[in-house]
């Protein structure tokens, strides 16, 4: 059941699709105390209580003990002090003495989230606009309670099957040579490869929807080519217009008033990739469909896919901080500095990017009314990703396409995925992929995963190899790094045998991760739950932060320490042990319920089933396309027959039936040997494991 109580006039987001009557009285489970426009809602933590959500951010899986901040901010150092860091998704679930329930807090705005930092003994959320509505979720279970809130934000966005393929990318590819060279090396080694992601060095001096006529003079020839390659060109869209009189675009929005300007009317300029650009005021819905409708020049050329970045909207500095800073340096030319004076100067530089004062200088229009930015700027990023999509179905609103976007607020859920934004090249990083898997889940976004190996700083051999371990699982498996790191391919590493197996393993798995991410989005489930999901009552299992439940079936637990060969696995259940290779090389073995050491190689992926539980696998491909799956198998432990399904469709199709597109496969047991049948599929049950008392 959900509750919404209205505190001040809550701006509209988008984020909830259900309308529900406002309640009257007061709001169970929290004390609400208001001051100097701020709104306070206070509950009180008994000592074992567990906190879950806020999606993206850092630190463990259970929340508690630190303070967040919603503000959605291009950081790319997420380190353990930070309160935020690309998206703001303000959904807390709560476990303990006062049973299970969830609040979501439905504020544009700035909100903090003191969560026992002040006082170990309560939890703090405050709106520090003071208009919102909160929705008060009950439920029995934390399941439960998830059911609930995505019921109320709608469905989850599903994208193209070949999107779950594996996806290379750099900054740094910067013509269609370079792209050919990337698709080579993959193909020739048998690497798996279904997409290429294009960084801004494709564009024509920076600017959206344009790509350089030296590099690519011919991009739909381009994306013929790769097409007979299986390969997908994934071109980035960035926030920011080039300031450009004489650019179409830009002309055009000006002359039709499309971007934000500041209280005197004229126009806020920030600095981004191309230098002063500006802004479109994306919370209008004319503003939108026009942006929108620019992706389809790229279309035009065959592009099927999209990632939006930039738009939180990040910001190098706007042309009133950098002139703020230039007179703050004058005015100290010729001063003897000591220790106050310099640091003052280096941060009237350094503090100009992503300056909060910036977010306090240009206006929206929302509702024909004008609305300071910083009172909605977590949304900015999701109307980004709406107007996109938006821009897609105009196109064709019969034909799925692939986006995701670096900043997003809930709502965005449906429209896009979302990447786990500007992350680094460490040990830290692959556990916070794993953490924020269900974190993010729990608020609608499926299709999301991090940057492999990492974006910033240098990547090492079993830094990657560990971390392709986890993207095996990932709907968005993508290796992604920055400009000026060292060649991340996986073809660049002495081991890159031991890699391109573990990648394969992805393509064996993927018929059984697209039908359970198509269940997921169409039963308001997650993917991804911490063990606390499943098993509320064991005191263990609830505290487990670098194991994570997949499924109704599976449990993964990677390796995510530097020159580990194994780790600690805690069972809550009896399980099978698989240990993968490749997708076509695997064993396994029966575990029991209890604490185990387990071995881990580097070429080796492991994954948990439960007990009393199959998974199906194909014959892995070097593509999505080629996938044959009316050839199956299964891997699984059963003590008595069972019947599992399988959805499958074109992969392309806007048009989800899930009921549909579900194909039942039935396992016996006879004599301690398991058989499966399904119609149309040859199903090979001999590594069924066959549990006999």
């Amino acid at each position: 059941m959900i509750s919404r109580y209205i505190f001040g006039t809550p701006l509209p987001t988008m984020a909830v699709i259900r309308e529900i009557a406002p309640s009257g009285g007061e709001i169970p489970h929290f004390t609400v105390t208001k001051a100097d426009g701020s709104v306070s809602f206070t509950t009180i933590l008994g000592d074992d209580d567990l906190i879950f959500g806020l999606g993206e951010n850092v630190r463990g899986i259970n929340k508690r003990g630190h303070l967040y901040r919603a503000w959605n901010m291009d950081d790319f150092s997420h380190t353990e002090n930070k309160g935020g860091i690309y998206s703001s998704h303000n959904l807390l679930l709560f476990s303990g003495e006062q049973g299970v329930f969830g609040a979501y807090f439905d504020d544009p705005g700035a909100v903090t989230f003191d969560l026992g930092y002040s006082d170990g003994g309560k939890a703090v959320i405050t709106s520090e606009n003071g208009n919102l509505s909160v929705y008060l979720i009950e439920s029995t279970t934390l399941t439960g309670l998830v059911r609930e809130f995505r019921h109320l934000i709608g469905r989850s966005y599903i994208p193209p099957k070949w999107a779950m393929g594996y996806i290379q990318s750099r900054w740094g590819y910067a013509s269609e040579d370079d792209l050919d060279f990337i698709v080579s090396e993959h193909r020739k080694r048998h690497i798996p490869l279904d997409n290429v992601c294009m960084d801004i060095d494709y564009m024509e001096d920076f600017k959206d929807f344009t790509w350089n006529p030296v590099h690519f003079p011919d991009l739909k020839a381009t994306n013929a080519r790769m097409k007979d390659e299986h390969i997908h060109l994934v071109p980035i869209i960035d926030a920011g217009i080039k300031q450009l009189t004489g650019d179409p675009i830009y002309d055009e929005g000006v002359q039709k008033d499309y971007f934000v300007k500041k209280a005197d009317g004229s126009l806020f300029v920030g600095a981004v990739w191309p230098g002063r650009a500006c802004f479109p005021d994306f919370l209008r819905e004319d503003v939108r469909q026009w942006f929108g409708a620019k992706y389809h020049k790229l279309m035009d050329t065959g592009i099927e896919g999209f990632w939006n970045d930039m738009n939180e909207p990040a910001l190098f500095y706007s042309t009133d901080s950098l002139e703020n800073a230039f007179e703050t340096a004058e005015k100290m030319r010729h001063e003897n500095l000591g220790i106050d004076g310099a640091f003052k100067l280096k941060d009237a530089f350094v503090n100009i990017a992503n300056n909060a004062e910036d977010y306090r200088r240009f206006y929206h229009t929302v509702d024909g009314q004008p609305v300071r930015h910083d009172k909605v700027h977590n949304l900015y990023g999701a109307m980004m990703t709406k107007s996109a999509a938006e821009g897609f179905r105009s196109y064709n609103p019969d034909r799925r396409y692939l986006l995701f976007s670096r900043s997003s607020f809930i709502g965005a859920h449906r429209d896009g995925g979302v990447w786990q934004g500007d992350n680094s090249s460490w040990w830290s990083h692959l556990l916070l992929n794993l953490k924020m898997m269900p974190s993010l889940n729990m608020c609608g976004f499926l299709y999301t995963g991090a940057d492999l190996g990492g974006f910033s700083c240098n990547t090492t051999e079993d830094l990657l190899l560990r971390w392709l371990a986890l993207g095996v699982f990932t709907p968005l498996m993508r290796n992604h790094t920055a400009q000026h790191t060292r060649d991340q391919e996986i073809f660049r590493f002495r081991n890159w045998e031991d890699m391109r197996n573990v990648v394969s393993v992805r393509y064996a798995l993927l018929p059984y991760l697209y039908s359970l991410l198509v269940k997921c989005a169409c039963r308001d489930e997650m993917m991804f739950r911490p063990l606390a999901f499943d098993y509320p009552q064991d005191k263990t299992a609830i505290r487990v932060e670098d194991q994570l439940m997949l499924g109704d079936e599976c449990m993964i637990a990677p390796v995510v320490e530097q020159n580990a060969r194994g780790r600690h696995v805690y069972l809550p259940e009896d399980m099978l042990l698989v240990r993968f290779r490749s997708g076509d090389d695997y064993t396994v073995q029966t575990m029991q319920k209890g604490h185990h050491w387990l071995d881990v190689p580097m070429n080796e992926v492991p994954l948990f089933i439960r007990r009393g539980h199959v998974i199906p696998l194909c014959r892995s491909a070097e593509y999505v396309d080629a996938l044959d799956t009316t050839k199956l198998s299964l891997v699984g432990w059963l003590e008595v027959g069972c019947a599992i399904t399988l959805y499958e469709d074109d992969g392309e199709s806007t048009d989800i039936d899930l009921n549909e597109g579900l194909q039942l496969i039935n396992v016996s047991i006879d004599k301690g040997v398991a058989t499966a049948k399904c119609a149309g599929k040859t199903i090979d049950a001999s590594k069924v494991v066959v549990w006999e008392r």
